[in-house]
């Protein structure tokens, strides 16, 4: 096979961390090569360099189609035929799809003339090679993660890349996605495209690549064929030891007293007649395709879209907050699936971040920070939850994707609360920090806290929980405890199967 890509002694240091040393890593034309890694690892800097993001430090060497390169920033990689799919994805919430996919490259009649016919029909043509049902002119505000992450998809395949980087990719895409972007990739490879992989979903990894590069710690550690790895192997290629479970051991005991109960909660077209309940000891899950309610349920207990009707009961008492602020009061928690966009200020520090939720908890009085208070409460969650941070005072945006999500979570246990709702908490997180991230919901548990989570990967809701209600189109269509589950029997519930409620 031609090698497209190599780098050697790839190295990058900023003022706080080493993110890269000495890396060599190439891939070849027309396979699929995935890069995994724990959050950390140096991923997303080794991205940076290839797209012309960051520039290597000097020692380093960089060739493409063995001819010696420097990237000097994106317009350089998209010239030579580098893309990339960024797990955050870019889009302008306020254009159209067309418009997104072909931004700055629109066909014109005249200069400053779009030629808008043309630009329609190229989407239409894009959208239907990937099997995407979504019309050309419709605002990308108004589409779901999962539908903006495919028009992400359709903008590189119009680049007509040669290399194509995908950052979990299929972080918040439906089954039928996943299998029509592998679909996809396969004939984007049998057309001689390269992708490079990046994904946490290790079953994923196996599945669609011919290699895989394992990096931790900054360093490269090996580069095996596909079909030569397991689960197993590789988890303890990226970790430095043995992982022999996915999921914490965990002995439940009986249910305590009802933490939670909800009664037909409805909102709008989105929540109809919802009902359950959480006791204390047990985790609740939450399992159902894109658009089938979830979040929705937590933004309404969480007062964030509060329901039109119906009753919510903490710990016995009615509650109806109609502000995040008010559920916060009423002991209401919610670590938001989206943690870039709500649940962190990406501008200030791992520090502040975690600390801003509960500023009575770290004050002097009334108006003063007390910041030997903060330092010991911020000091206790990095140790606690195994943050990677150089310094507490390091703007939040810099630390990665899995590290950000355990500073948004110890933001929330810093608020005192009887209920936590986790949505979607393990999105782009490595095995190791998922594993710590269910250690702690054991904990929370254990502790009394009602602890809810709402995820999109049927194998963690069967790994962690002891009840999954499934949604469909607004409703609960199911319930299933502890020895019932399967992945079949959720995945019929969450496609309207049939479902009689049962009265608690």
């Amino acid at each position: 096979m031609e090698e497209l890509l190599r780098l050697e002694n790839l190295t990058k240091t900023f003022p706080e961390v080493v993110a890269l040393k000495g890396v060599n890593f190439s891939v070849m034309k027309g396979e699929v090569h995935a890069l995994v890694g724990e959050n950390g690892a140096g991923k997303s800097t080794l991205v940076k360099i290839v797209s012309g993001v960051e520039r290597m430090d000097h020692g380093g060497a960089l060739y493409y189609k063995g001819n010696r390169t420097e990237i000097c920033d994106p317009h350089s990689a998209q010239k030579l035929g580098i893309s990339v799919i960024y797990q955050e994805l870019t889009y302008v919430p306020e254009l159209t799809v067309a418009e997104n996919i072909f931004l700055g490259r629109e066909p014109v009649l005249a200069p400053g003339i779009i030629d808008w016919k043309t630009l329609r029909a190229k989407t239409r043509e894009l959208l239907s090679r990937l099997d995407i049902r979504l019309e050309p002119d419709i605002q990308l505000k108004h589409l779901s993660t999962a539908q903006r992450q495919m028009v992400e998809i359709a903008k590189a395949l119009s680049l007509q890349a040669e290399i194509i980087f995908m950052d979990e990719p299929t972080a918040s895409l439906t089954e039928h996605e996943i299998r029509t972007l592998f679909k996809i990739i396969r004939e984007l490879k049998s057309s001689g495209v390269t992708i490079v992989y990046i994904s946490h979903h290790l079953e994923e990894i196996l599945e669609i690549s011919d290699r895989v590069t394992v990096l931790r710690d900054g360093e490269w550690i090996a580069t095996r064929q596909a079909g030569e790895l397991d689960i197993g192997g590789l988890i303890s290629m990226m970790v430095g030891r043995d992982m022999n479970h996915l999921f914490p051991p965990r002995t439940p005991g009986p249910p305590g007293e009802e933490i939670l109960r909800v009664e037909n909660l409805n909102r709008g077209e989105s929540l109809r007649n919802i009902s359950f309940s959480l006791k204390q000891g047990e985790i609740l899950g939450f399992a159902g395709l894109v658009g089938a309610g979830r979040t929705e349920v937590a933004r309404a207990i969480f007062g964030a879209d509060p329901p039109d009707s119906g009753e919510i009961r903490l710990k016995g008492k009615p509650v109806s907050p109609r502000s995040p602020q008010e559920a916060l009061k009423c002991g209401i928690a919610l670590v938001p699936e989206d943690r870039k966009e709500e649940g962190l200020v990406l501008s200030m520090s791992v520090e502040h971040n975690i600390t801003l939720g509960n500023l009575n908890g770290v004050c002097r009085g009334n108006f003063f920070i007390n910041h030997a208070r903060e330092k010991q409460v911020v000091d206790g969650y990095i140790k606690d939850l195994q943050i990677k941070t150089p310094l507490v005072t390091m703007e939040v945006r810099r630390l990665s994707g899995g590290n950000q999500q355990k500073v948004v979570v110890a933001k929330w246990l810093f608020i005192p609360s009887y209920l936590i709702i986790f949505d979607e908490p393990t999105r782009g997180i490595d095995v190791k920090a998922k594993y710590e991230l269910y250690e702690l919901m054991y904990r929370l548990v254990q502790e009394g806290i009602g602890v809810i989570i709402i995820s999109s990967e049927l194998p963690e809701l069967i790994g962690i929980c002891d009840r999954i209600l499934v949604m469909h189109e607004g409703e609960i269509t199911g319930e299933l405890v502890k020895g019932e589950f399967s992945q079949e029997k959720i995945m019929e519930y969450a496609t309207g199967g049939a479902y009689e409620k049962e009265t608690a």
